[in-house]
């Protein structure tokens, strides 16, 4: 995507406002929920426990509430992430944000990879719920993330994600172009981990991302209007 003509209330839109630490308290999702809509922001990123209150916040915006699944370590069991997934939507989760097994991932289990994919994304289709597939490409090879990928222009979920924010690393303008090569236009890309300023951000969106999962959305947008102010 072309930077030159982006306007600031576009790149807002493109931000999942983003608190999942563990520490999270009534106090801080009050506070995040503010902030996306003081914004307009796509999302909140959080955790699927807190969606009911955050529906509660948000109810008079545009602002998705996500939650998280199986988040970050994606070790558990299809059947465990199927349930967060439901209790999410029923809750009110608009979006959905899934870690895949890496450790099937690692073993190259991919009937497993599909399987897990194709069961998460046609329950959030049936729901109208956006999905997100969340690879955690720090922990992967290049050839596993293109697998990956391949796997998800198969299954069409809305989005492949780079990373939880939570791993050895994030996300790296590298892998948002392979992905996006592999998916072209039929799966839309999101950058998350470590996205902490306008200069990554434009990396990250001039690499083929549409969304960004970031807690700093406050300080790419001052790096966003510095660099456009008028002289």
């Amino acid at each position: 995507m072309e930077t030159e003509t982006l306007t600031r209330e576009q790149l807002a839109r493109m931000f999942d406002h983003t608190f999942l630490k563990p520490y999270a308290t009534k106090e801080d999702f009050i506070k995040l929920c503010k902030e996306a809509k003081e914004i307009n922001a796509a999302m909140v990123a959080i955790n699927s426990a807190p969606v009911s209150f955050c529906k509660e916040q948000l109810k008079d915006s545009s602002v998705h509430v996500g939650a998280a699944i199986s988040f970050p370590l994606g070790q558990t069991p299809l059947e465990i992430k199927l349930a967060e997934t439901k209790k999410a939507i029923i809750d009110g989760a608009d979006e959905i944000d899934y870690v895949v097994n890496i450790g099937k991932v690692k073993m190259k289990d991919w009937d497993y990879i599909q399987e897990e994919m194709k069961s998460i994304v046609t329950l959030c289709k049936e729901h109208h719920v956006l999905s997100k597939v969340i690879f955690e490409n720090c922990y992967l090879e290049k050839e596993e993330i293109k697998k990956l990928a391949e796997i998800a222009k198969i299954v069409k979920p809305d989005f492949i994600k780079t990373s939880t924010g939570f791993g050895t690393g994030g996300a790296l303008v590298e892998d948002v172009k392979l992905m996006k090569e592999v998916v072209g236009d039929e799966v839309q890309v999101k950058a998350a981990g470590g996205i902490r300023d306008w200069a990554t951000c434009k990396k990250m969106i001039e690499a083929g991302a549409t969304r960004i999962g970031t807690s700093a959305s406050f300080a790419i947008l001052k790096g966003f209007d510095e660099e456009h102010v008028s002289v």
